[in-house]
């Protein structure tokens, strides 16, 4: 954990534009093009599942997951992003936590995401098996990870994971 004075929210309405500036800062420019943005692409984050990270009054971090399906209804988590000047500080992992305990107590059942293995791995997340679920562009497939939040969840899903779009 942090020493940082940090407080983890749920995130608000007002945070939209602190969070733009910060995926602007950590992702740059061409993360649009990115498959973990197309995974989110027309859909809206779920708001009891997204969180922010403050130090103060300033916006270090922020974790939004949107609804998506693939046969059977699942979660896609992201982006998980910190600032990077406040990086390795545990504040990532404190949103993770949070967002993933939601979800738990929310009783949804699948979380998917696209992100590094070695990180994700900690909170559960394993490679999806190849041919499983299909994200909507290439991604390596080490990279396309899931996590069973209840028992029985991975048997529900298969083929195109399509993000659910607000009606």
């Amino acid at each position: 954990m942090t020493s940082l004075p940090l407080v983890i929210r749920p995130e608000r309405p007002g945070d939209t534009e602190a969070i733009d500036r910060l995926h602007a800062r950590a992702f740059g420019p061409g993360r649009f093009a990115r498959t973990a943005y197309r995974l989110r692409e027309g859909t809206l984050p779920l708001a009891d599942l997204c969180f922010t990270a403050l130090v103060g009054t300033y916006l270090v971090g922020s974790v939004r997951v949107g609804p998506a399906e693939a046969g059977g209804p699942l979660l896609v988590l992201g982006p998980l992003t910190v600032d990077p000047s406040f990086g390795k500080r545990g504040i990532g992992g404190s949103l993770m936590r949070a967002s993933l305990d939601a979800a738990r107590e929310g009783g949804h059942g699948l979380v998917v995401l696209v992100g590094d293995a070695p990180y994700y791995w900690r909170f559960g997340f394993v490679p999806v098996p190849p041919g499983r679920l299909l994200p909507p562009g290439p991604v390596d497939p080490t990279r396309f990870l899931w996590l069973e939040l209840r028992p029985g969840a991975l048997d529900t899903v298969s083929g195109n994971v399509k993000a659910v779009r607000p009606r």
